[in-house]
């Protein structure tokens, strides 16, 4: 599924599985054709990504084929083992939360998840947490701490859902309490911003020692359409909000809101989810080392002072 900025690329693709086809049906003579278009694809493909804008890196971090939570999961963790329930309400599909092993270490695991089929989509609720599933995140980073475990978190969300029954069962207090909770859980914290990190919904599971960010997702107070909506009550503004929002992963390492940008491979993140999961390990293992050597005192006020240190406030 290719998107309007990479039209230059679908002929491309379009003869490379063609002359695929005929090599595998025994045409050898076919290879190196296939291999010089493949070069010409991969050219091509690394010109275009090299200058995208940022509405065309909101489209990447909205692409129905990037990998999800679960996804990652699978590649990076073994024996993950879900738990469900915030202990009050119901279950919360939309985010996911257990335990696994990253290699030998074991490891919490809390993220975002919008599904992929329709079906699945309407289940988790396109990845929009109603406040029980805030509480389940709450309940598992608690027994982390109980347990000295590390966490991690994935981040991939429109935002909160605003509906009344969220509404009426604690919207606001859950993602503050969750807020809470992480800023001064005992035990490291590592967040992963990997498709779509939306506003308040986003943020309660992003407060962590260290704040990763693949490199084509966004993060935001607002979605862009949201944005273009009260600034200029026009939708086609949602360009110009982009940019404004300065949402990219660039932007946010220059405005030290994330620590690091996880490089995703040639194209994008949907392109090879395996080699992207790889990549995204090696980095959670190397930000995670240096963090458990320190202490639960010294992880908190790491955490806080990295907060603090965001925008710019005046004390009256």
């Amino acid at each position: 599924m290719f998107l309007d900025f990479e039209k230059e690329l679908v002929e491309l693709h379009q003869k490379i599985s063609q002359l695929k086809r005929l090599y595998q049906l025994g045409e050898k003579e076919k290879e190196k054709d296939l291999r010089k278009l493949q070069r010409e694809f991969r050219k091509k493909a690394k010109e275009i990504y090299s200058k995208l804008d940022p509405w065309e890196r909101v489209q990447l971090a909205r692409h129905p084929q990037r990998p999800h939570t679960i996804d990652y999961i699978g590649l990076i963790f073994k024996d993950f083992v879900e738990l469900h329930g915030d202990r009050r309400f119901g279950d919360d599909k939309a985010i996911v939360a257990g335990f696994g092993y990253l290699d030998d270490l074991p490891v919490a695991i809390i993220g975002h998840e919008k599904g992929r089929t329709t079906k699945e989509k309407m289940e988790r609720n396109f990845g929009m947490p109603h406040p029980e599933g805030y509480r389940k995140a709450i309940r598992v980073a608690k027994l982390a701490e109980h347990y000295c475990l590390p966490v991690i978190t994935f981040v991939d969300t429109p935002g909160a859902y605003p509906g009344i029954g969220a509404e009426e069962r604690g919207q606001s207090e859950a993602i503050a309490e969750s807020l809470y909770t992480f800023g001064y859980l005992k035990v490291p914290v590592i967040a992963v911003v990997i498709g779509e990190g939306g506003s308040g919904g986003a943020l309660a599971l992003g407060v962590a020692n260290v704040v990763l960010m693949l490199e084509n997702s966004i993060y935001s107070v607002i979605s862009p359409e949201g944005c273009a909506a009260i600034l200029w009550k026009d939708q086609s503004k949602v360009k110009d909000a982009s940019r404004a929002l300065k949402l990219t992963a660039k932007d946010l390492l220059e405005l030290k809101v994330i620590d690091a940008i996880v490089p995703e491979p040639l194209g994008s993140a949907h392109w090879d989810p395996v080699r992207t999961a790889r990549i995204l390990k090696r980095c959670i293992k190397k930000h995670l080392k240096p963090l458990l050597t320190k202490s639960p005192q010294e992880l908190v006020n790491q955490r806080i002072k990295k907060f603090e240190r965001m925008g710019i406030f005046v004390e009256r």
